[in-house]
């Protein structure tokens, strides 16, 4: 009897268990998550873990490997998927069609397979059409990316096509990377990644867009700088130096997400003709933006009556590319990223609060904390709303922002790679010397701001909190 079949919900398996009692692991695609899947399994103790990726990458893979333990780099997916009794498959979600077509006949026989895709219809689709039927589907998907640490993160787990045992074996094997456990469909996961990603990632496309076209890094003029605009500035510079695909799947892929990232370029382009009438529109717009708080913040909701997701303004300017004013006092402008995601949100219905302790990703949270700061503090918000009226110099680069949320949205609509790729990869290329002190420091900013939030969740749960 294999280890894998041997294994039941009352006797757990794990890196300490005998050789022959150890599953083998197979991971098809090695590319920065795959990575991130190998060194945590291996550092485990987890013995037997087999990896491939494009077969002309198999040398590349194997001086890579060399030392590490427990990993076997295998020449393709064919090898992997004959000799694994977990098989992974961690690839871009547009091709997962083409790869699971191809190396999924090759499956072991009751082997458990899963997908490390951001988007679940199409991997769905190509396990059930490609995998023998005695192939057990338990999916999984870690909402993070490869250098986030995977500790306290949500891992969703989705059992398809399997028994309780077989989810068990995966928690069994997947248990070293220490996340939280999510219990999801595949229905269910796309809705959820939707609401808690596709305007986020738009919003932050969109910002990095603007600049690029107006070829200017403002946080190095004085702008931009401090407070929250730290947090907008370093999670912008962290999506664009990620690669493109990561977000390109769940926007072109998902189709709740294509609705979300169509209506957030709708609520920009419409609070921005709203700026442009000046004190005339000044009773209409302060309407609209209270409205959206109250649907999706709630009516009376200030900082009084909840506890806040993001940290004090003053620990943020530790954080931040530009140098923050001595005075505090930092510079006005309309906040037109964030009035433009909320504005969504409410027209779209989405609750965000009810996704944070499901399946909240670390850029999430920490947006969802920004807005959340501007919206229930009513003197930032009148600021934001009187600089949007009255205040110029911020004008053109709402202007660039608004055709940039417009840009990404056709794009998206077009379900259209290469076009995504294009435009992500300009934008790229405008930033990337700025990666590396911008990035540093998002690392940190997140770090701290889960950090605190641990802390203050133990101390609300400790029996003298």
């Amino acid at each position: 009897m294999s280890a894998i079949t041997a294994c039941h919900r009352f006797a757990s398996i794990s890196p300490q268990s005998p050789l022959d009692e150890q599953p083998t692991i197979g991971l098809i695609g090695m590319g920065a998550m795959g990575k991130m899947y190998a060194k945590y399994l291996s550092e485990a103790g987890w013995k037997k873990i087999h990896v491939c990726d494009l077969p002309e990458k198999f040398d590349e893979l194997n001086r890579m490997y060399e030392n590490a333990p427990g990993i076997i780099p295998m020449r393709d997916g064919h090898a992997v998927s004959r000799s694994s009794d977990f098989i992974m498959y961690i690839v871009e979600a547009k091709f997962i069609d083409r790869v699971v077509a191809q190396y999924g006949p090759s499956t072991k026989q009751n082997a458990i397979v899963a997908g490390q895709t951001s988007v679940k219809a199409p991997e769905r689709a190509a396990f059930e059409k490609h995998l023998p039927s005695d192939v057990a589907i338990v999916s999984c998907h870690s909402l993070h990316g490869p250098s986030v640490s995977p500790e306290g993160q949500p891992l969703i787990l989705i059992k398809h096509r399997a028994s309780d045992d077989d989810l068990f074996v995966v928690e069994c094997i997947l248990r070293p990377l220490r996340s939280r456990y999510v219990y999801l469909s595949y229905e269910d996961h796309d809705h959820v990644t939707a609401n808690t990603q596709a305007v986020i990632h738009a919003a932050f496309l969109s910002m990095g867009t603007a600049w690029a076209q107006a070829r200017s890094y403002p946080w190095e003029q004085g702008l931009y700088v401090g407070g929250i605009e730290t947090a907008k500035v370093n999670i912008m510079l962290r999506i664009y130096s990620n690669k493109w695909h990561v977000y390109a799947g769940l926007a072109i892929l998902n189709p709740e997400a294509r609705v979300q990232i169509g209506q957030y370029a709708q609520s920009a382009s419409a609070l921005f003709k709203m700026m442009l009438q000046g004190g005339a529109g000044e009773a209409a717009f302060r309407m609209r933006v209270q409205w959206a708080r109250e649907t999706v913040f709630g009516k009376g909701a200030s900082t009084a009556n909840r506890t806040p997701i993001l940290l004090s303004q003053q620990l943020l300017d530790r954080f931040s590319l530009g140098t923050p004013p001595a005075s505090g006092q930092y510079k006005a402008n309309s906040h037109l990223s964030l009035l433009a995601m909320v504005d969504c949100w409410a027209h779209l219905g989405i609750q965000p609060f009810d996704h944070l302790a499901v399946a909240a990703t670390p850029l999430f949270r920490l947006f969802l904390g920004v807005a959340e700061h501007l919206f229930l503090n009513q003197a930032l918000l009148d600021s934001a709303i009187h600089s949007a009226m009255y205040d110029t110099w911020h004008r053109s680069d709402d202007l660039e922002f608004v055709v940039a949320a417009r840009g990404w949205s056709q794009c998206v609509s077009f379900g259209n790679f290469d076009l995504y790729q294009r435009r992500f990869e300009e934008t790229r290329e405008f930033f990337e010397e700025r990666f590396a002190e911008g990035t540093a420091l998002g690392s940190q900013m997140i770090q701290a701001i889960m950090e605190t939030e641990i802390k203050r969740e133990s101390e609300l749960h400790s029996p003298t909190g």
